[in-house]
Parts: structure tokens; C-alpha cells; sequence
């Protein structure tokens, strides 16, 4: 969907809590992204139409080149009609609850005005935001 310009790179170990790289094709900015996934069975979003996840405030650390993908995956036809493609910067605003843990709470309702909207991004367009987000953070 990039036209071949962004590569993706998983890590070895998970101890800071990223899953994937993106690098741009002969760039060296990273955007490193945390990602949580949930299929459309699950009850949350199959009986309230919502996605839910935590981030634990143990291996979470807001940085600008660290962003959050919020994933609801339809399990049946291994693919994924949207996400959230969230700045952890934005995310480690939520405050940290009693098992330490900050939470993600978005509608999956199409037109939804939540906190969370703005960041919900459609399969198609996901590679484009990912670029946009590593432009953001300039050269390094």
C-alpha cells in the first residue's frame, strides 16, 4: 500500500513493548509501534460495539517516534477494516489505574466523535499514516 517505500522490522526481544518498525526505503527515521490486537468476536466489541485494550505502565514509555496500533482483527477473513493509530505521546496522557495499566476504550461505530476518533485510520490509508508519522519526526 506504500508503493514499496516504508519497510517493517520486528523486534527480537519485547521488553520495551514494541512490536514493529517502520523505516522509510533509504531513510533511516524508525517509527517503533506497540501493537494490540483484539478479533471482532470478542466480547467487548461483538456485544458493545466497542475495542478494548491495556498498556501496561510497566514497559510503556511515551516518546514521539512511539506510537500505539489498535487493531480489530476479523479472525474469518484474516484481514482488518480499520485501526487506531495513536501517539504514544497522546496515549500516556490516560491516567494509570489500581493494576497499573492505562486503558483503551473506542467505539467501533462508524461517524463515532470519541476521544479516539481522530486517530482511527481506514486498511487502506494505514501506510500513508504511518509515512505521515515518520515525516513528522524528521531526519535523524
Amino acid at each position: 500500500m506504500s508503493g514499496l517505500e516504508l519497510n517493517a522490522s520486528t523486534s527480537l526481544v519485547d521488553d520495551e513493548g514494541v512490536d514493529l518498525v517502520f523505516h522509510r526505503r533509504e531513510k533511516s527515521t524508525t517509527l517503533a509501534v506497540q501493537v494490540k490486537s483484539r478479533t471482532m468476536t470478542t466480547k467487548g466489541i461483538s456485544q458493545s460495539n466497542r475495542f478494548y485494550a491495556t498498556v501496561s505502565a510497566t514497559t510503556f514509555r511515551p516518546r514521539a517516534d512511539l506510537y500505539l496500533l489498535f487493531v480489530p482483527v476479523d479472525a474469518e477473513e484474516g484481514t482488518f477494516p480499520f485501526v487506531w493509530l495513536v501517539p504514544s505521546k497522546r496515549f500516556g496522557r490516560r491516567r494509570v489505574n489500581a493494576r497499573r495499566r492505562r486503558v483503551f476504550s473506542a467505539s467501533m461505530k462508524d461517524g463515532s466523535r470519541d476521544q479516539w476518533s481522530r486517530y482511527r485510520v481506514e486498511r487502506a490509508d494505514l501506510a500513508d499514516e504511518i509515512s505521515a508519522a515518520i515525516k513528522k519526526l524528521g531526519p535523524r
